[in-house]
């Protein structure tokens, strides 16, 4: 029996394999947490045959673990039906993470009267009780709402648009029923944690940094070829957008201005259509699908691209990235909440005529590339290391625990 608070962390993804944004966030805080100052269960939907396949993985982030059974659609009539949930009252992604038995496992877990419950993404919420009989904690990747309200602005088709903002008004009102239900809400940036604080009220609203495995994304000087390279879950509408978007209205001028330049679209599940637009006009571009490290693409590339119009929270491939040594060039919502410098550390473009210039400067330029990469790296590894951002998410868990000690910490 341990002597450390017992701290029950609740995820609406299993966290392996490390594909998006908010599982890697999520992993190096648990991983800097785990032998700390508490006891971690971490409880998650999962496929049969999950514990052994990444037992390792488990063990370096939680004490024990749960799961409940992933429920994801086997056919063709199961993914019709899912769109059932457009009619909830809940917003669609939290209607459909929502399970009988996520919800059972989760209830006998807290009938055990942990000492802290950590909700993961406010999807998560849609599992917490109407009352929480323990302290607890919401951690925060985006502000969800305005994701929504992004997508219900962008959106062309008038049957598509009406339907972002019946859902960005359920995601609101999600927000807004349940945020209150907990001690202390945790965001990514300044600016998402000004923003619960103004729509909530919420008189703990505390901030952590975007962190970084700086060994693992080790620095390497730009290599000269001219290549461009994405990376991010493709089977987000955001980054679908982006890259949608990015095709054929930038990547022409690029292409026109540097006729060897080539590109790559790393992330998993990439739509079938971007596949055939690409072949149809005779791109040069590779779409890789899952890959298990994608350190190798970003390393061949002279420059990042980041063509998010959609979209909140902080993009942690962008530290990655800079990281790594790749000059990163992005729209200004792509880089939204990250305090860094346009012009210093990543170019900045808005229009598609000035994010196509920006890439042809840094194919073109191998100094001008090599600048932003070490300054951009020198940023990462004063500000963004993965370990003193887990600290600060510790800190932030033994203050909701033990208010009284706060400022003893």
């Amino acid at each position: 029996m341990t002597s450390k608070p017992r701290l029950v962390f609740i995820s609406p993804r299993f966290l392996f394999p490390n594909d998006s944004g908010g599982k890697i966030r999520t992993t190096q805080i648990l991983r800097g947490m785990k032998g700390g100052r508490f006891d971690i269960t971490l409880v998650s939907p999962a496929l049969p045959g999950v514990e052994d396949r990444f037992e390792e993985e488990l063990e370096s982030v939680a004490d024990h673990f749960f799961y409940w059974p992933e429920s994801e659609p086997k056919t063709w009539l199961d993914r019709i039906l899912r769109y059932r949930h457009l009619l909830s009252r809940l917003p669609f992604p939290v209607a459909t993470d929502r399970t009988k038995t996520g919800e059972v496992l989760i209830n006998q877990l807290l009938e055990k009267k942990p000492d802290l419950v950590i909700f993961d993404f406010l999807h998560a919420a849609v599992f917490a009780p109407s009352r929480i009989y323990c302290h607890s904690l919401l951690f925060t990747h985006n502000v969800e709402t305005e994701i929504f309200k992004r997508h219900a602005e962008v959106v062309s088709n008038p049957l598509m648009k009406m339907v972002w903002q019946s859902q960005y008004q359920k995601m609101h009102r999600f927000e807004m029923e349940s945020i209150p239900l907990f001690d202390t809400v945790v965001a990514v940036s300044e600016r998402d944690g000004d923003v619960f604080k103004k729509t909530s009220g919420k008189h703990r609203t505390e901030v952590i940094s975007t962190g970084v495995d700086l060994d693992y994304f080790s620095y390497r000087p730009p290599n000269g070829e001219p290549r461009v390279v994405f990376t991010g879950s493709m089977d987000w509408l955001a980054n679908i957008d982006g890259i949608r978007y990015f095709m054929p209205e930038v990547w022409p001028l690029i292409e026109r201005a540097a006729p060897n330049a080539s590109m790559t679209v790393v992330g998993r599940n990439p739509p079938q259509s971007l596949i055939d637009q690409a072949q149809e006009k005779g791109f040069s571009w590779d779409f890789t699908g899952f890959v298990d490290d994608v350190r190798p693409h970003v390393w061949e590339a002279a420059a990042y691209i980041v063509p998010l119009r959609v979209g909140g929270g902080t993009r942690i491939k962008v530290f990655e990235a800079m990281a790594m040594g790749i000059p990163v060039v992005s729209t200004g919502l792509g880089v939204e909440g990250l305090s860094i410098e346009a012009g210093k550390h990543y170019m900045r473009a808005e229009t598609a005529e000035e994010m196509a210039e920006a890439v042809v400067k840094l194919l073109s330029a191998p100094d001008l590339a090599r600048q932003y990469a070490e300054r951009a790296r020198q940023y990462v590894e004063d500000h963004c290391s993965s370990c003193a951002v887990a600290r600060q998410f510790e800190d932030i868990c033994w203050r909701t625990l033990y208010p009284e000690q706060e400022h003893a910490l």
